[in-house]
């Protein structure tokens, strides 16, 4: 097996922090992420992106603005990591 093909568990409990993570692995394991935490009755995430030049806060936003679980999101408060984290709001899964 290559090591880029291993599955990674990942505990869902409202906070996902990608600074372990390639950007080109963002837009799947955003979505993934939401689904599954919607699917467990936690609707309210932080997702950590990290601050550096902002491509990775960007693409977090574009992943979540077309996600249909998604309410709102909008960049953290300084207790919650300020510019380099995103809080998330989420509907439940529908059926």
């Amino acid at each position: 097996m290559n090591p880029c093909d291993e599955v990674v568990e990942l505990p869902v409990d409202g906070e996902l922090d990608l600074h372990t993570f390639a950007p080109h692995e963002v837009k799947e394991l955003v979505a993934d992420y939401v689904e599954e935490a919607a699917g467990r009755g936690i609707f309210e995430l932080r997702i950590v992106h990290g601050k550096g030049t902002g491509a990775m806060k960007r693409l977090v936003h574009t992943v979540l603005e077309r996600h249909e679980l998604v309410v709102a999101f909008r960049t953290a408060d300084e207790r919650a990591g300020g510019w380099g984290a995103t809080l998330v709001q989420l509907r439940p899964p529908r059926g």
